[in-house]
This record gives structure tokens, C-alpha cells and sequence, in this order.
């Protein structure tokens, strides 16, 4: 089964959102789908979870970037930090949202099969 693999790269809120949405958008259709929080951007996933425009995305009826987070993982979208990005971030493992495993690029890659879709934020 072909699968979506995200690399967010920038501390951006904004793109974990729009990662979160295409990886959710791709398990509806039934594939699987993991993002992969590479170097600064694992600190967007220090707790509490809060994207600056949470609250304009409520008052439109949309979920907020804590409440992606839970329905991505519940969705089976696979969630990722990376492991130096974590050292970066001051973070450990149990520091992570308990949706989030720790990883590193090269298993990243390693785990890679010919014909997975890479796309990098």
C-alpha cells in the first residue's frame, strides 16, 4: 500500500497544520500517511500544543492543532520527532505527546519503499 511520508523542516506552525491536514486527507482515502518533525520543528511539539492561529480555526468550526494531533494519531497517521531535532529542542521522549515517537532521518529513510510519495514543508 502505497504510503505519504511529510517532512516538516521549519519551526512553522503553520506547516505542521498543513502537514497534519494532507496526511489526515490521505489516511481518508484509506493509505497510510507519517510526518516526520525534522530538526527546529520538533519543538512545535512541546507541550502545551498551540499553533498561533488556533483560535481563528476554532471560531471557524476547525480543529486546533492539539486536536489534529489526536485525530491524526486516530486516523493511524504515523507521527515522528526526530531525534536531534529533540536534542535541539531540549526535549526528551517523554517530554512528546504520547502520539509522538522518537526517530531518527536515517530509519526514516531506510524505511523508504520505491513507491512512497516523500514531500517536504
Amino acid at each position: 500500500m502505497q504510503r505519504l511520508t511529510i517532512i516538516v523542516a521549519s519551526a512553522d506552525s503553520a506547516r505542521l497544520y498543513a502537514a497534519l491536514e494532507a496526511a489526515m486527507a490521505w489516511a481518508a482515502l484509506g493509505r497510510r500517511a507519517r510526518i516526520f518533525a525534522q530538526g527546529e520543528a520538533v519543538a512545535l511539539l512541546r507541550a502545551p500544543l498551540a499553533f498561533d492561529g488556533d483560535a481563528a480555526r476554532r471560531a471557524a468550526g476547525q480543529l486546533d492543532l492539539a486536536a489534529m494531533l489526536d485525530e491524526a494519531a486516530a486516523m493511524e497517521v504515523e507521527l515522528v520527532a526526530c531525534q536531534s531535532g529533540m536534542a535541539l529542542a531540549g526535549l526528551t521522549a517523554p517530554d512528546l505527546p504520547p502520539q509522538v515517537k522518537a526517530g531518527g532521518l536515517v530509519s526514516l529513510f531506510a524505511g523508504i519503499t520505491p513507491d512512497e510519495r516523500l514531500i517536504v514543508y
